[in-house]
Parts: C-alpha cells; structure tokens; sequence
C-alpha cells in the first residue's frame, strides 16, 4: 500500500508500478471526458451543482483513504481553511465552466498555462524570480499556447470561454499559491488539508447553488435542475465523473508514493497528448497543422519546465548529504505531495 509512511518506491514491483500509473492516466484522463459527455451529450449544465456531487465524492472518497491509511488526518483551525475551502470551490467551479464553455482541447491548451500564472503571480505578490533557464522555458510554453489558441478560430470567438478559461487559470494559480503558503503555515500536507477544508466547501457550494443554477423550487421545467430529466445515461455519467475523481485522487497517492516527482509529472504531460487526442477523436474537434506545432511546441516548453524544476528541487537535497555519504548513497527520493483536488478537473 502506498502511503505517506510507505517505504522508498524500490520496494515496489515493476509491474505494480506500472500498473498504479496506468490506473492513474486512465483516471485522470477519463475525468475530463466524462465532465464533457456530462456536458455536451446530456445537457447537465449545472456546473456549481455537479461541482457539489464531486465535492460530496471526495469528502466521502478521502475519508476512507485516511481510514485505509493513505495518509493521517489532522485536525486544523477552521477559521485558518477557510480561505482554502473558498479557494477550492472557485477553481473546480472556474474549472468545469471552461470546460462546459470551450472544447476539451482549448480547455487543455489553457489549463497548461497555469505554470507560467503561477509564476508570474508569485513574481507580483512575493517579488520571487526565477532562474534564466525556467523563463525561457515559460516563454516556450506561452508562445506555443498563443499559437495553438490563435489557430483554433471556433474557440478563439468564443468570447465567453475564453474570459471563463482565462479566469479559470487565475483563480488556480491563486489557490495553489495560497494552498503551498497554508501547507507550510499549518504543517499539513494537500490532503490532511483537502480532508480538513471540503465540509466547508460542501456547505458552501450548497449555498451558492441556488444562487448560480436554477434549481427550479417553483417552476421544475427541463431547464431546472429538479426538473432535468435524469435518464440512467446522465446518471451513470454523473455518477461515474465523481467516482473517477475519486480514483485521481486514489492512483495519485499510488504513484507518487511508488515512483518519484519527475515520474509523476512525466506522466502528466503523457496524459496531456491523451486528452488532446481524445478531444479529437471523441468530440470531433478538429487539429490542424499550426494548431499541432503550437501544441508540440508547448510541450516542448512543459518538459523543460519540468526537468529544470526537478533539477532545482533536487539540488538543496544533494548540497544537505554529508560529502563522504554523497558519493556510495543515492539521495531519498523527493516525494511530491498530491494536489488536493485530485485534478478533478484535469
């Protein structure tokens, strides 16, 4: 089992690990078209409804993680997640509206801009600057994004989608800065925090619900949350889009704790081509050829990023070994604390 008290990820077989990271691209990866089908084939465009359904998921799923010791639940001043649980219905509500709104590659597209958001914002709020390299890596990216975005002329006239998606990458990167400062403020990592801070989303979402969605207590017409017609097929794609939150955050405890950080995020530029693809092949979205070379070019930048990223996480670990210990012993493994969403949103 794999834990935040497992053991380094050599203790794990090939194949189990192969088999956790499979688990955890299928889930990741199914999540965003399952929201889609949700959206577009079934007609459920009550975002701040849904967003609750898989709110009320994960509080469920992440207590029985706890109870199976995936990790330890710790109790937290509530007044101090409070922002968090604010900062965590913004971003999943921002998140499935752009999604709602835009095509599933366009919305990937902008999802990959939460990076260089975050650190932009990071420069503006706490004067934080990063390294040459890292800024022309970012650069990379924004300039494939623009390309790739600029050559998609349906989702680029989407007005309103665009404003949502660009207000979506906002409103992330705000909330994992402010997630990464309430981390080390209350020596909690993501999940004691997720697991602390989602009743007080839940009950926050069940106050902004009928504010947002028309929930039809009057008139329960077809365009009314009561009133939709709820055939076994819209229900089995709700209800299957929340489990698969669920298992995110499940196959991410999986493979972080079986790998490493570089392999996770790897995988997650993997899973980036697959949902790309998939928006292609599932909803019909059309790719061409500009559109392909901003989207490899943004993967180009992505991978820089991540490797110079790894490459400076690891650097204060190897300067902390003791010199007659750095050559014969290998340093621990750095283990990457999971996004406490479990990117329910991809």
């Amino acid at each position: 089992m794999a834990s935040d008290k497992s053991g380094p990820a050599s203790s794990t077989p090939l194949a189990l690990r192969i088999f956790y990271i499979a688990l955890n691209v299928f889930a990741a990866v199914s999540i965003v078209f399952a929201n889609k089908a949700v959206f577009s084939l079934y007609r459920f465009h009550f975002v701040t409804t849904l967003t609750l359904v898989h709110t009320l998921f994960t509080f469920v799923g992440m207590l029985v993680l706890s109870r199976l010791d995936f990790f330890t639940p710790k109790k937290l001043p509530q007044v101090a997640i409070a922002p968090l649980a604010l900062g965590y219905v913004g971003y999943i509500v921002f998140n499935n509206l752009s999604l709602n709104l835009n095509t599933v590659g366009f919305y990937q597209i902008l999802k990959i801009m939460i990076a260089p958001a975050v650190i932009v914002m990071e420069f503006l709020m706490f004067g934080k600057v990063q390294n040459f390299r890292i800024i022309m890596a970012v650069a990379v990216v924004c300039v494939g994004v623009g390309i790739a975005a600029v050559t998609d002329k349906v989702s680029i006239s989407n007005v309103l989608g665009v404003i949502v998606g660009a207000a979506s990458v906002i409103v992330t990167a705000l909330y994992q800065i402010w997630a990464g400062s309430k981390q080390k403020e209350l020596q909690a990592n993501s999940s004691q925090l997720l697991l602390a801070y989602t009743p007080q989303a839940i009950a926050l979402l069940v106050v902004l619900v009928p504010l947002f969605d028309d929930v039809g207590f009057t008139n329960q017409t077809v365009d009314t949350v009561l009133g939709y017609e709820y055939s076994w097929g819209a229900i089995s794609a709700i209800v299957v889009s929340a489990l698969l939150g669920v298992l995110v955050s499940l196959s991410t405890f999986l493979v972080i704790g079986a790998t490493s950080s570089l392999t996770y995020n790897v995988v997650g530029h993997f899973k980036t081509v697959l949902i790309l693809t998939g928006g292609c092949v599932l909803f019909g979205e059309d790719m061409p050829w500009k559109r392909f070379m901003g989207i490899c070019l943004t993967m180009t930048g992505i991978i820089w990023y991540t490797v110079l990223s790894a490459q400076a996480a690891q650097a204060p670990a190897q300067a902390a070994i003791p010199v007659k210990e750095a050559s014969p012993v290998s340093p621990e493994k750095e283990r990457l604390l999971p996004e406490g969403k479990a990117d329910q949103s991809a």
